[in-house]
């Protein structure tokens, strides 16, 4: 009670003045805030003078407001938020990076308690195991420089520096060193979680190997991650980096055609330690990519690729920080508490087996006839590879993990870029364009990554494209760790009867 206590007096002092703040009127606690004093969790209310910065979306489109929020710096502190929420019917919703692109860490809706995680963020390298454990509050960019720092170890893992670990490793965690290593959450060995009941759980290959199996690919579901751990490998110490230009790319023609070379070469020519992908904006792309070897060793790997595609490749050789920092956009690895970027858009994803033929046809008749023609900087598309033959996310096989897409060769995430919060749930202009593609294939040849999330889809259709054939699996897991829907928001895994 004294920690929360003195954590609002504080803030008010530092605003107003510590003799203005004695004279402040102190509104009456609520119902939860009450209980969560009672249980000595620290936490921010609404009166709080950084209650707005701390209860911002990242995508301001969809904002939502909070109970409360809980700002636990132990376990015991997590178990007592759960408790209170549980004890006055309240959704409970843990909030790590915050990053999410459909505010889910905010609850996906009014009135959630929140339980942000950031105040926890510490990581740890166990060098002679070359193990670490990770506290769910830290964010990518931490957790790369500290495993650097501590011993020179990495994980796979996504490159912008702000997401938080958590949310990112638990559904899967794709990024430029995804084709060679694997997703984040393949380097997952263990996870501690507090469930619903407010009771505290390990979960690994060994113990609770059904939960683990669930906190790979939709971990969201069953509880609150209070730190992963991770095996590592050897930070790269030479990664080459590199930027294709497509100045051939002119007519529709040639994109199709360029963009079947790059599909020929993703099945089953790219080698494990190239990672890829097609990057556009309007009227402007690129390809680009991470190599984990030098310019020598890169240059007769990828020349078949630029002859076919008529490309012209740029490249840097550096070691593995130096590399992440490409792919950040100016984003400083080391980020501030609280997160304080945001930006206001629309997401939607595909994963795809394949394109060819028809969809890819229909693909780039939609991009340069449609999409070309809106405002500059309006939206992007990322086509990365995913899967083929030499891949280290398709050895794994898609039931081996809730992760379902492992089969999948492409991985597309679009955006569009709006002004505001508020408006539809939907955006009409991407709608069409994945419809561009998904219409002339059947639906077990695509599905959706849950990390870009889509808010156009309600809660069946959500579940069905991010879990694929894992769904009934999980749904049997949700109603045995959570069958009151305590860690409910609005694409949550629905319990089975």
């Amino acid at each position: 009670m004294a920690l929360a206590t003195n954590l609002i007096v504080f803030l008010a002092a530092a605003s107003l003045g510590v003799a203005q703040a004695a004279n402040v009127p102190r509104q009456a606690p609520t119902q939860l805030e009450s209980c969560l004093q009672s249980a000595k969790v620290p936490f921010i209310a609404k009166s709080s003078s950084v209650w707005k910065i701390d209860s911002s979306a990242y995508n301001l489109r969809v904002p939502f407001v909070p109970a409360a929020i809980a700002i636990p710096t132990t376990i015991e502190q997590i178990q007592g938020a759960v408790s209170c929420g549980s004890r006055l019917k309240l959704k409970v919703t843990a909030k790590g990076g915050g990053h999410g692109y459909s505010s889910a860490g905010l609850g996906g809706e009014n009135g959630h308690l929140v339980v942000q995680l950031d105040r926890m963020s510490d990581v740890t390298l166990n060098t002679a195991t070359n193990k670490a454990i990770v506290q769910a509050g830290a964010r990518l960019g931490k957790v790369a420089t500290e495993l650097f720092r501590q011993g020179a170890r990495a994980i796979s893992h996504g490159t912008c520096p702000g997401v938080g670990i958590v949310g990112h490793a638990v559904h899967g965690g794709f990024g430029f060193s995804s084709h060679t290593r694997g997703l984040a959450m393949d380097w997952m060995v263990g996870a501690t979680v507090v469930l619903a009941n407010g009771t505290v759980v390990h979960a690994s290959a060994t113990e609770n190997a059904d939960l683990f199996w669930g906190l790979r690919g939709a971990g969201s579901n069953f509880g609150i991650v209070a730190s992963l751990e991770f095996d590592t490998f050897p930070a790269p110490s030479t990664v080459t980096t590199f930027q294709v230009a497509l100045p051939s790319w002119n007519t529709e023609q040639n994109v199709v055609a360029g963009i079947q070379a790059m599909r020929d070469f993703a099945v089953n020519k790219t080698p494990s330690n190239l990672n890829m992908r097609l990057f556009s904006q309007p009227n402007q792309f690129t390809m680009e990519g991470a190599f984990y070897g030098t310019i020598d060793e890169l240059n007769p790997v990828i020349t078949p690729l630029m002859r076919a595609i008529n490309g012209t490749i740029t490249s840097k050789t550096t070691g593995w920080m130096d590399s992440l920092l490409a792919y950040t956009y100016g984003d400083p690895m080391a980020q501030t508490i609280p997160y304080n970027i945001h930006a206001s858009f629309y997401a939607k994803s595909l994963e795809l087996k394949d394109l060819t033929g028809q969809p890819l046809s229909n693909f780039v008749r939609y991009w340069q006839n449609t999409a070309n023609r809106q405002g500059p900087f309006s939206w992007y598309f990322q086509l990365d590879i995913h899967g083929g033959q030499n891949s280290a996310v398709g050895r794994v096989a898609p039931d081996a993990t809730a992760y379902a897409h492992r089969d999948k060769l492409f991985l597309m995430q679009f955006q569009d870029r709006v002004a505001g919060s508020g408006g539809k749930p939907y955006n009409k202009f991407l709608d069409d364009w994945i419809s561009s593609v998904t219409n002339s294939m059947p639906k077990s040849d695509y599905g959706m990554y849950i990390n870009y999330a889509d808010t156009a889809l309600n809660r069946t259709a959500a579940q069905e494209l991010y879990y694929g054939k894992n769904l009934p699996r999980l749904q049997q897991l949700k109603a045995k760790y959570d069958p009151t829907e305590l860690f409910y928001y609005p694409q949550s895994v629905q319990p089975v009867a």
